[in-house]
């Protein structure tokens, strides 16, 4: 009966089976256990396993891209004319992150407010800026109110000029840089303002009267309770529109900003070379919005790990 036992036992499992018949017998440890337990045991993956494939892909393309660059000729030169555009596009898009962070921010606050008459703009301004597409709000910017707003400076500062102490401001004066960056920052604001309202609201309704319960006014309620907290959530998205608008930013391209785009087009045109300008483009492109996404990656994990701690 017990070597019956022991047939079924090693059937399902030549460890067990080896085991109890050592603890049975009372003999030493049986050696084939060392072996068993060694190959039942699970190997941990290796490092290359554990590389994403894709990325691994990209690698491979950005090795090929820098190899082109620095081995042909002609992809060297288109290159070097190109590099000037890249701080231009760093450039205008962290002034315009940055400025629209900022009112999205503001814009975001009188959305939650308890004054009906600050949500109220605030929608509207967030339904209307969202509805238009950013090309056409950068060219109603450009021509548009940018000359609205060198006459209305010019209207209000009117005794001013007059006297003599404040020089009249000109269209020319207004610098398409500048109306570029203005247009990415309403057009931005939009979407970042809805960012921040959903991390606000992500915060619970029974930590804000808690808080308030304490004596807490509303601003230190948001400073030390709300954002704090909301900052978690607002983080990722946050960097996704970053990266989204350095490509976005390509855009201002139409308007005659010196960015890789412009001086891609110029380039293109008076060399004809099309195929490898436009190559040297992407590649330009896709180094700096993959290196940007992989920090936004890094930064997610790097707050998933502090919550869960």
């Amino acid at each position: 009966m017990a070597n019956h036992i022991l047939v079924r036992k090693t059937a399902v499992n030549p460890c067990a089976a080896f085991a109890s018949c050592g603890e049975g017998d009372g003999q030493a440890q049986n050696p084939l256990l060392f072996i068993c337990a060694m190959t039942s045991r699970p190997r941990r993956p290796s490092l290359f396993s554990r590389l994403p494939y894709w990325l691994l892909a990209i690698a491979l393309l950005f090795v090929l891209g820098l190899w082109a660059i620095t081995a042909d000729e002609t992809y060297s030169g288109i290159f070097q004319k190109l590099t000037g555009g890249v701080l231009t596009t760093l450039w205008v898009t962290f002034i315009a992150f940055l400025a629209a962070t900022l009112l999205g921010l503001g814009v975001a606050l009188a959305r939650t407010s308890n004054v009906r008459v600050l949500r109220e703009i605030a929608t509207f301004y967030i339904e209307i800026i969202r509805g238009i597409p950013i090309l056409v709000f950068l060219f109603y910017v450009a021509f548009v109110a940018a000359p609205a707003m060198v006459g209305a400076f010019n209207w209000v500062m009117a005794p001013l000029i007059e006297w003599g102490w404040v020089a009249p401001a000109t269209i020319r004066g207004f610098d398409f840089i500048w109306r570029a960056i203005f247009a990415l920052t309403v057009c931005y604001s939009a979407f970042i303002a809805e960012i921040f309202r959903a991390g606000i609201e992500a915060v619970g309704r029974g930590q804000i009267e808690a808080a308030r319960s304490l004596g807490l006014s509303r601003w230190h309620c948001f400073r030390l309770i709300i954002f704090p907290q909301a900052l978690r959530t607002i983080l990722p998205p946050l960097g996704n529109d970053f990266v989204s608008m350095v490509k976005d930013s390509a855009l201002v391209s139409a308007l005659g900003v010196q960015d890789i785009t412009q001086l891609g087009k110029l380039s293109a045109s008076s060399s004809f070379l099309f195929f490898e300008t436009y190559n040297v483009v992407a590649f330009l492109y896709l180094t700096m919005t993959i290196t940007l996404s992989l920090l936004v990656r890094g930064l997610e994990r790097f707050m998933d790990s502090k919550v869960k701690r």
